[in-house]
Parts: structure tokens; C-alpha cells; sequence
């Protein structure tokens, strides 16, 4: 070995060992590693930060942002409302959650498709009184599977387009990931659903007890709109839906007085509040479902100066501006353009109107507002947030906005008018324009974790190759398949591949693997493409342990996993994936 293969060998074995130790963040250590390249003379000088440039980093932020923007619309949220139940059988439910998951996965990115089902399948499991966990690990792996097939779904296949199109000239098209990626997908989720569930352990079958003792009910009014009189509907009309909700209708404020006598009967006119009590999340899907507004919407603007909105709660310290005063006092919505939409003081309901309700301290408040002026109102009320409870306000009417946006990009991407990092940014200009992404939210949808680390490992990759260290690997395995015929070549690959990435980034595993594919192809003069699919397949199948894929992270406190729980449905999954993906991939991609 040379020089240059010695320590690329060295560097990133390195970089993985810590990587698999996890205790240093990924992104540093991926950056530091590329700055001990450089200095080592392994990369050169002009090309230490062209990872950052790359297509591929450019692709992986549009496809967030544009996941957030179809988050935002409820375009996601108004499908499954119609195919979710909680009264189905676990494998049933199991069965609609992964399809729904990986199709949604197949069109967005696969981590912004489980932030939307688990909250669904969390209210899912509350409801039919099963535990979180029998149903949350199908769910993570369904939404992996679907990532595989579509160019966008999940960033291995981002990533190995633009090397095809380096290597060879050409990507890979949006739809080329199709044929295999169903095959896999379908028979993944046939796994999860009928069998792979029953594979974890007993302890994860108990019952849910009590699952937030402490969050707050919230008293809030809603502003009916001016359809309201078209459609005749009375109080009685919205008592399924507050139900379904989990929200309590408490009156009805019709000219600035609340109703005696309330009756079920009495019909919502344009310009009267219903008075109701929930969780943010209840409240603002109530909101949703009932066609409801909020006062001062008028004042709520969102767009490019503005953003979208989101619930934000807060709690009333001693020294806050706002103790002894309403928000009505203070100008709240007028002046900083920002709705105290709800009050929760101790479980206590309250009967003052909420704006004109003089505040406590430990009273604890929900605002409706912009990013940028909930922050800034809430400094200037001298007021505490309350960690990780913020909830976004979907823009409902904006949903077939979004959607058509999004597919218009598509469409233009794939029939090769417009280039696909511009036809992404295109509908991401349009999300902005529209309100359904606010300025800071873009910057906040992208992971800059994976950006960096992607951006840091593309020049190191590229020198992993240069270096000859790539064909170092692919002649020991064509050495050790010598005499076997190709296709076990390429499944020594795969299963090299998929080992590595259930304990490193995805993105990492496949920048690594995708040379050694390319190098084991020129040895045995065979079709480059179905061993840089095979690399694509494998590099997104890390269902061993929870490190492997963010999707398996996020699930892993909610769903009470243990590191040891992961395999046991994950393994065969694995080599389930293996057996069919393999001769999936030489009949459309023939050797």
C-alpha cells in the first residue's frame, strides 16, 4: 500500500471506531477529519470545501424544507385522517401506518415522514389502549422502506445518483429506485405487520398507564368564520369532533357576552367564540377540523416577512410585565402581533374572557404567533418558555397549494425540463411567497449536522478513491469470490454495506461503499449499475440498532426501546430485504 492508502486507511477507520463510540458529534468529527486530510496533503487544497457545493448536500436541504412546507399545509394530516382508526387490530393498524409511512417517505424525506405518523400512531395507541412500543418500531421501519423508492425519499439515494452521473455521466433518474425499492418495501411491510411486531419483547405488550401527567388543559376561544351561516351549524355539530379532538366545549361568546343558558342547539354565527378547553395539540387540530379561527387573525400575516405560525406555552414568573395585567392592556396582539390564545391556571376553568383576563403569576399562557414575534414578545413580557412545547399551526386552506407546488416540481424534474436542485428550489420559493415557510423556518428545517458531515465526507471520498484504496478493497473481494459467479460478488457487497450502516450514518456507509461497487464492477467488466443499487439498498437498512438511522433514535424513548430490542425484529428484516432485493436488482438491473 501506498502512502496516500495507508493513512486514508488509518483516518477513516479512525473516524468510524468514534463514530460507532458516539460520545463526539458526528459532524465535528466528520470536519475535523477533513481538515487532518488536507493538512496530511490526502486532499487537495482547492477542493477541501467542495463537498459543500456538492448536488447532492444542495438536493438533501431542499427535500427538508419542502418537507416542512408540506408539513405545514396539513396535506399529510387531512390523508390520514381517513385512514387511521383506532379501534383497528394492532396488525391491521400496523399494516395501514407502514403503507401510509412509506409512501409518504417515497415523496418527502423519511425522518420528516415519521415526525408526522408518530404523533398519530402515539394518539393511536392512547385511544385503543395498547403500549407505544408494539406499533412505533414497525412504523420507523416502514418509513426507512419507503425511502428506498424514490431519489428523494432518503439521502443514500441522493447521494448515489450524483455519483452514477460522476462516475458515469448520467444519475439516476427520480423513479429509478422504483422497481426494487417496492419489491422491498412491500415485502418489508408485509414483514412488520404480520409477523415482526410479535418478535419484540413481552415487556413492551404492558398496557400505557398514565402517559402526561403534567401537561395543562388550556382554556381558549375560537373565532367562528363567515361560512359559518351558509352552513347552519350548531354547537351540538362540533361536540364529535371535540371528542375526537380531546377538547371540551365549555360556551359560546356571541357581541363580547358569554351565552346563559348554553344550550347544544344554539347555532354559531360569523364573529362568535366558542369557548373550549384541550391541549395545544387538541386545540389547534379542533381548530383545523371545525373550520374555526382565532382572534385577531386578521393580524397574523404569514408570508415573507411574517412566517408560519405555532403555539407557543409559557409560564408567568413573579417579575413578568404581564402580571396584574390582560393581554388586552398590554396591546399584546395589536402591538406585537401576537394572540394569547389560551390560559391554563392550575386545572382551574376560567369564565373572564380570555384577552381581557387579568393574569397570575404561575399562570401559564399560550400564544399564537410567528417564530420571530413570538420570541420577541415573549422577552418583552418577561415570560418563561416552556421547553419543547411549541406546536405548529397548520395552514390547512393552503394544502392543495402545497401539494400542487410540489408535484409541478417533480413533474418538471423528471421530464427533464428543469434541473431538480432548481425545480426544488422553485417550490421552495413558492412555499415562502405563500406563508407556509417563514425565513427562519427554512434555516431551521435543514439538519445541519447531516449537511456538514456529507459536505466534509464527499472530499474524503472522492480521495478514497483517487487514492486507488477503493480497488484495494474491491480486488480482495473479487479475490475472495473468485470462481463464484457475479452475484455473489455483489451480495458480499451488500451485506459488507448494510453491516456498516447499522452502526454508521447512512450517508457515510454509502460515500464509502459506492467506489468499492464501482471498482468490483470494472474488475469483473460486469453492469456498474446494479452494484451501485445494491450499495443504495443495503446503505438504507439499519434495522440492528438504534444508531444506524435518526428514524430509530427518535423512536427510541417514546416507543421505551433498549438497545437490544432493535434486533430482534431488525435482523430478519435485514436478511429478508437481502433475499429478495438481490434478485430484484439483477432482473431490472441486469449484470
Amino acid at each position: 500500500m501506498t502512502f496516500d492508502q495507508t493513512a486514508l486507511f488509518i483516518l477513516l477507520g479512525t473516524l468510524f471506531a468514534l463514530l460507532i463510540w458516539g460520545r463526539i458529534r458526528y459532524d465535528l468529527l466528520a470536519f475535523a477529519a477533513l481538515v487532518v486530510a488536507t493538512l496530511l496533503g490526502l486532499v487537495p487544497t482547492d477542493q477541501v470545501f467542495s463537498g459543500f457545493g456538492h448536488p447532492a448536500v444542495i438536493i438533501i436541504a431542499l427535500v427538508l424544507i419542502v418537507s416542512r412546507g408540506l408539513m405545514n399545509s396539513g396535506a399529510i394530516e387531512f390523508t390520514a385522517r381517513y385512514v387511521l382508526s383506532a379501534s383497528a387490530g394492532l396488525s391491521r393498524h400496523i399494516g395501514v401506518m407502514a403503507v401510509v409511512g412509506a409512501a409518504l417517505s417515497a415523496i418527502i424525506n423519511n425522518v420528516a415522514a415519521l415526525a408526522l405518523l408518530m404523533p398519530l400512531d402515539m394518539e393511536a395507541a392512547r385511544k385503543a389502549g395498547r403500549a407505544i412500543g408494539l406499533s412505533l418500531m414497525p412504523l420507523s421501519f416502514a418509513t426507512i422502506l419507503g425511502g428506498m423508492i424514490t431519489l428523494i425519499g432518503t439521502p443514500p439515494n441522493i447521494v448515489i445518483a450524483q455519483y452514477r452521473q460522476e462516475a458515469l455521466g448520467e444519475p439516476f433518474t427520480m423513479f429509478a429506485f422504483a422497481p426494487v425499492g417496492l419489491v422491498v418495501a412491500t415485502t418489508g411491510i408485509l414483514f412488520v405487520a404480520l409477523i415482526g411486531w410479535r418478535l419484540l419483547p413481552a415487556r413492551l405488550s404492558q398496557k400505557p398507564t398514565d402517559e402526561d401527567p403534567v401537561s395543562s388543559l388550556y382554556v381558549a376561544e375560537l373565532r367562528v368564520g363567515d361560512d359559518a351561516k351558509e352552513n347552519e351549524t350548531t354547537v351540538a355539530d362540533l361536540y364529535p369532533i371535540a371528542d375526537e379532538k380531546d377538547v371540551n366545549i365549555l360556551g359560546l361568546i356571541r357581541h363580547g357576552r358569554r351565552l346563559r343558558g348554553f344550550a347544544r342547539r344554539e347555532q354559531v354565527l360569523p364573529g362568535d367564540f366558542l369557548v373550549v378547553e384541550g391541549e395545544p395539540k387538541g386545540i389547534e387540530a379542533f381548530m383545523g377540523a371545525a373550520k374555526l379561527d382565532f382572534a385577531g387573525s386578521e393580524k397574523h400575516k404569514p408570508g415573507l416577512t411574517g412566517g408560519s405560525l405555532a403555539l407557543s406555552e409559557a409560564i408567568v414568573p413573579d417579575s413578568a410585565r404581564i402580571v396584574g395585567h390582560s393581554s388586552f392592556d398590554l396591546s399584546l396582539l395589536h402591538g406585537h402581533g401576537v394572540t394569547l390564545l389560551g390560559v391554563s391556571r392550575q386545572g382551574r376553568r376560567l369564565h373572564a374572557r380570555v384577552r381581557h383576563l387579568t393574569l397570575q403569576t404561575g399562570d401559564v399562557l399560550l400564544l399564537l404567533g410567528s417564530s420571530e414575534r413570538l420570541e420577541a414578545a415573549i422577552n418583552w413580557l418577561g415570560v418563561l418558555p416552556l421547553e419543547g412545547k411549541r406546536t405548529g399551526v397548520i395552514q390547512r386552506n393552503k394544502a392543495l397549494l402545497s401539494i400542487g407546488a410540489f408535484a409541478l416540481a417533480i413533474a418538471a424534474a423528471v421530464s427533464g425540463l428543469v434541473y431538480l436542485p432548481i425545480a426544488l428550489a422553485a417550490c421552495v420559493l413558492v412555499y415562502a411567497v405563500s406563508g407556509l415557510i417563514g425565513g427562519a423556518e427554512v434555516y431551521e428545517a435543514v439538519e445541519w449536522k447531516v449537511i456538514v458531515l456529507l459536505g466534509s465526507l464527499i472530499p474524503l471520498g472522492q480521495a478514497f478513491e483517487s487514492s486507488g484504496s477503493a480497488q484495494l478493497i474491491a480486488s480482495n473481494i473479487v479475490s475472495l469470490t473468485d470462481g463464484y459467479p457475479v452475484w455473489v460478488a455483489l451480495a458480499v457487497l451488500m451485506i459488507v454495506t448494510m453491516t456498516l450502516s447499522d452502526f454508521l450514518n447512512n450517508v457515510a456507509t454509502v460515500l464509502i461503499a459506492a467506489p468499492i461497487g464501482m471498482q468490483i464492477a470494472k474488475a469483473l467488466d460486469a453492469n456498474p449499475d446494479p452494484f451501485l443499487m445494491g450499495v443504495a439498498v443495503a446503505a438504507s437498512c439499519a434495522f440492528l440498532t438504534p444508531i444506524g438511522h435518526k428514524n430509530n433514535t427518535i423512536i427510541m424513548g417514546p416507543g421505551g426501546y433498549r438497545f437490544g430490542d432493535y434486533w430482534r425484529m431488525g435482523l430478519p428484516l435485514e436478511l429478508l430485504v437481502l433475499c429478495v432485493s438481490l434478485p430484484a436488482i439483477l432482473v431490472f438491473w441486469p449484470l
